[in-house]
């Protein structure tokens, strides 16, 4: 998943990774030989905080791969399918609402 951010006039990236999306992006650059189990995968990434939307909301990898309750994964795309319901769980009912955003702004 990822989306546009604003534009502007610095070198910014052209999207914002989040949920699997960012997880792939680390599994590109990561060492890992499959099958592997949910620990493995952990260890190997160095258990990254992912965010799970646009606005940075972030998860520790950890929790997501416990959530998906798979002892093993055979590749990279059976894991990438396994967590994508969890980061959208996460997405859809961790992200605070706009009161809670409002209330983050107010200083007292």
């Amino acid at each position: 998943m990822g989306v546009r951010p604003p534009q502007s006039d610095t070198d910014a990236p052209e999207t914002v990774e989040f949920g699997i999306a960012a997880v792939a992006a680390k599994l590109d650059d990561a060492d890992i030989s499959y099958p592997a189990n949910g620990e493995e995968v952990v260890r190997a990434l160095s258990n990254p905080r992912i965010d799970y939307d646009a606005s940075g909301h972030a998860v520790p990898l950890s929790d997501v791969v416990e959530q998906t309750n798979h002892a093993r994964f055979d590749d990279q795309q059976e894991l990438l399918n396994a967590l994508h319901p969890v980061f959208e769980e996460y997405r859809t009912s961790h992200t605070p609402s706009l009161l809670d955003r409002v209330r983050a702004l107010v200083p007292f």
